[in-house]
């Protein structure tokens, strides 16, 4: 037996899967059909990303597109709740389909494992009716916001940061404003902590991912108020949730009424959409050198100096819990917070290879160490994650 709405089916199976969400006035059989024939794209399998995947698998959204270049890694599943231990080292697309399809069979489940580039974003977002964001980082998240823009779909974002979330849904072929109309440019990179070096609440990703999940599902059906044209930001430490009147911005350069960004530009996202060669960046670092110290090396530069006699001093700005975890011998531990204090700790006289996990903490290190007379001060690009990736296979990486 099944049960017929205007256009098509539902099965026993399905009835019963989702009769608590169909006995809810507001649903029904027909927001249930509605579910079932939508097609929602998820960027990003994170700690946003696999809430909200959860939610929709278990709702019934008929497709349900996974977008991630990335593998799962097992600092990733503190918050990152799709995955498994026995998934680190897959693509993080397989490992949420595998686990999204045995929640709920009933859902057509496609992977896109090149995630969300310049080049494919308007083809994609165009095979979907919404588009849900779970980046982790501004180049992703303004590519996102512009290829919802000209493919004319609306975008649920979200966002975490230490123990602060924000969701928000951005449509503007629905008059709302975009995400460039509350931050046009992107930051300089360096200017926000990331996740690594700032750290993230796990249950919070969890709470906001859920979040924007049910305004996926209430857009969708047509019910409630959605957070359209509305930021709600979530403090975890008070519980305090605050809703935020956005309003659109007439100077806004992508929506606005002379908008700059006509196209989706490699340039405006030049750091995520451009991976420096290491052609290039060899060639840069001889550019910076001169007659000099360059202020940054790769690792292979930096294994050539660490084999040689004398050895540079080698400084680990990481926090101690961090190299706890992992670290090279014969390096000097001093958190980067803490370097301004203890700059006398530090040879005056020949070169200072300065160390963090992937090099961001590195930069700043380097140019306080070079502001204050240590010329010789330099960057290991790649910091002890490439060093691992290429000298040490079985150094714990986190």
């Amino acid at each position: 037996m099944t049960i017929k709405t205007a256009d098509s089916i539902l099965t026993p199976e399905q009835l019963a899967r989702y009769s608590r969400q169909i006995v809810l006035a507001e649903v029904g059989l027909e927001g249930q059909q509605k579910l079932a024939e939508a097609r929602v794209l998820v960027v990003g399998m994170g700690g946003l990303g696999s809430p909200a995947a959860l939610y929709l698998t278990s709702a019934g959204i008929g497709t349900l597109g996974l977008a991630d270049f990335d593998i799962v890694q097992e600092h990733n599943l503190q918050r990152q709740i799709l995955h498994t231990t026995e998934g680190v080292s897959t693509l993080k697309t397989s490992s949420a389909r595998e686990r999204l399809h045995a929640l709920n069979p009933h859902v057509t489940l496609r992977e896109h494992t090149e995630g969300v580039t310049c080049e494919n974003a308007l083809d994609l977002f165009s095979q979907y009716d919404l588009v849900v964001d779970g980046s982790d980082n501004f180049p992703t998240r303004y590519l996102v916001n512009d290829a919802a823009f000209f493919a004319r779909k609306p975008l649920v974002y979200g966002s975490i940061f230490q123990f602060e979330g924000q969701v928000a849904i951005f449509d503007a072929a629905a008059g709302a404003p975009c995400y460039r109309c509350l931050f046009p440019e992107i930051p300089a990179p360096g200017a926000v902590p990331n996740c690594e070096e700032a750290g993230v609440f796990g249950a919070l990703c969890g709470v906001i991912g859920s979040m924007q999940a049910m305004e996926t599902i209430k857009y969708l059906l047509g019910i409630g108020e959605p957070l359209l044209g509305r930021l709600l930001t979530v403090d975890a430490l008070t519980m305090r949730c605050t809703p935020i009147n956005l309003r659109k911005d007439p100077q806004c350069p992508l929506c606005g009424t002379a908008p700059t960004i006509k196209v989706l530009a490699p340039e405006n996202y030049e750091f995520s959409c451009h991976v420096e060669t290491e052609k290039e960046s060899t060639a840069q670092h001889k550019t910076d050198a001169g007659d000099g110290w360059p202020e940054e090396i790769d690792i292979d530069e930096a294994r050539k100096l660490l084999d040689a006699d004398p050895k540079p001093f080698l400084l680990d700005v990481r926090e101690p819990y961090e190299v706890a975890i992992c670290k090279i011998d014969g390096s000097v531990n001093i958190p980067l917070a803490q370097l301004p204090q203890r700059l006398e700790s530090l040879p005056r006289e020949g070169p200072i290879l300065v160390l963090c996990h992937h090099g961001q903490r590195c930069t700043h290190a380097v140019q306080l160490l070079r502001s204050r007379g240590f010329a010789q001060a330099v960057n290991m690009t790649g910091g002890i994650h490439a060093w691992a990736e290429r000298f040490a296979p079985d150094m714990p990486r986190y």
